[in-house]
């Protein structure tokens, strides 16, 4: 498992896209990432979903910052 924030935003993409997270650029990949965490850290409806079951409540904060963009 995955211990850094990249590798752990990266674990809760589905696989079409992780591989297109992975082809972007390290910088844009830590964006993410960061994005990711301040997702997770700041909705309150992704703390109820994730005393119920964590991977899925990164799952929809990953898609949720993917959803958003950085462009």
């Amino acid at each position: 498992m995955p211990t850094d924030a990249v590798g752990r935003f990266l674990a809760a993409l589905d696989p079409e896209h992780r591989d297109a997270v992975s082809a972007r650029p390290r910088e844009e990949q830590e964006e993410l990432a960061a994005a990711w965490e301040r997702e997770l850290e700041a909705d309150t409806e992704l703390d109820t979903l994730d005393e119920l079951s964590p991977p899925a409540a990164e799952a929809e904060a990953a898609r949720r910052v993917l959803d958003r963009g950085t462009d």
